[in-house]
């Protein structure tokens, strides 16, 4: 699908929540080629996490058209669309869902869009299995080279092609370099929707966090949420901060504040988090950064992704004043730029998308996972999304080409809200009972 360097490209952008919508849309500007205009459609992936009018706001990306969808929705609209790049923002599960069904989709084309996709941020669990589901579109995007590295070696292992994988850096760094202390000084606690996963520790966080500001009654210290209660992310927050923290006599200067978190650390001395993707946007505008230790330095945890950082630190440091001092050999292997490279960071990937789109036709997409190489494991993937073992709808699943009506647009946003209401409120309970 030729397109010249003046010819506005056709995007698009699947998402199955506001974290993945940020990630893909701010990709899909990252990515297209020099001296390009994108014309860029949004199709939301209907699901627990579909991302709420408030989340969408606060990610601060403008689409030409955004909608949600159905899988089966979106793989017809990608039948009749004459795209030039799509952009795969989901859980591994979906991206291998939609790859088979594009596949289908497209058979016997030779014109269809360049398919990219990746991951949100640190990929520190579940890596094989996540780059498996996603092989097979054009591009696999690591944020680092550290994650260059790590994903072809693992390609290579299985036998699969890994020529996919494409260098790049999180689509979302930027703002000003730091330079210097804001008065107040303004201590910023960057809190995640599922780490660490109990209220002990949960309340410990804090209630440490409320304690630095005691301790510092001249510091300005944040709580940056993620999200408002019944609202979902990338990750389910069955414990949200804004109610641990009913009840508990808060210092003056400790607040709880939503936002743009590029905003939030305009205004930031200390970024602290246990391991959230917070950290590395921090490193990269030279901002101190610590990860916490006072839970462990764990896997389950994600910090242990940042040995080596300079980094690490506990609350009971922080008290006593302590200010770390990043690794610079460590920082520039994680795709963080703060060297300044970050503007070439897309070359690599915008190069490949210009010769792909010049190319006289593309290849059919070809996933690792096949019903011959994973019959036990494929066809349950792609039944969640109603689609068959070949990645055709399956029967009953929703028609593309009819607008619900009044009383199926009703039942879906009560069945939306069961749902949440169900995960949020009424497992937690359950799980909790199965412990007595």
């Amino acid at each position: 699908m030729p397109a010249s360097a003046t010819q506005t490209l056709r995007v698009a952008v699947l998402a199955d929540s506001d974290t993945r919508w940020k990630w893909g849309s701010l990709t899909a500007n990252r990515i297209a080629p020099a001296n390009s205009d994108i014309s860029l459609d949004g199709y939301l992936l209907r699901g627990r996490a579909t991302p709420t009018a408030r989340q969408l706001k606060e990610v601060g990306v403008t689409a030409d058209s955004l909608r949600e969808v159905t899988a089966v929705e979106f793989l017809r609209a990608m039948e009749k669309e004459p795209y030039d790049i799509l952009v795969l923002s989901l859980v591994g599960g979906g991206v291998q869902a939609m790859l088979h069904g594009l596949a289908r989709a497209w058979d016997g084309r030779t014109e269809r869009p360049v398919v990219v996709t990746g991951y949100v941020g640190v990929v520190y669990e579940k890596l094989t299995d996540g780059l498996l589901l996603r092989h097979g579109a054009d591009l696999v995007l690591a944020n680092s080279r550290q994650d260059a590295e790590r994903f072809r070696a693992v390609y290579d292992g299985v036998g699969a092609d890994s020529s996919s994988v494409t260098e790049v850096a999180l689509p979302f760094l930027g703002g000003d370099t730091y330079t210097g202390e804001n008065d107040p000084y303004t201590v910023v606690f960057a809190v995640q929707p599922s780490v660490p996963d109990n209220r002990r520790d949960r309340d410990y966080l804090l209630n440490r966090a409320i304690r630095h500001a005691r301790f510092h009654p001249n510091r300005e210290v944040l709580l940056k949420l993620r999200s408002k209660p019944g609202e979902h992310t990338t990750h389910i927050e069955e414990l949200p901060y804004q109610k641990l923290v009913q009840g508990k006599d808060l210092p003056a200067n400790f607040s709880l504040v939503y936002g743009h978190m590029g905003e939030v650390l305009d205004r930031t001395d200390l970024l602290v988090t246990i391991s959230s993707t917070a950290a590395l946007e921090s490193l990269h505008r030279r901002i101190p950064t610590v990860v916490l230790t006072d839970l462990g330095v764990r896997e389950g945890l994600g910090n242990h992704h940042f040995v080596g950082s300079g980094c690490l630190a506990s609350w009971d440091q922080l008290d006593a004043g302590y200010k770390p001092v990043p690794d610079a050999e460590w920082v520039a292997r994680q795709g963080v730029a703060a060297d300044g490279s970050y503007e070439t960071a897309f070359d690599a990937a915008r190069e490949r998308i210009a010769k792909l789109l010049a190319g006289s036709d593309m290849p059919a997409l070809k996933p690792y996972y096949t019903p011959e190489t994973a019959p036990g494991y494929l066809p349950g993937i792609l039944a969640r999304h109603h689609l068959g073992p070949d990645g055709t709808p399956l029967p009953g699943a929703p028609a593309a080409d009819k607008e619900p009506g009044p009383v199926r647009q009703i039942v879906r946003r009560a069945a939306r809200g069961a749902y949440r209401h169900g995960v949020q409120r009424v497992a937690p309970v359950i799980r909790r009972m199965g412990e007595l």
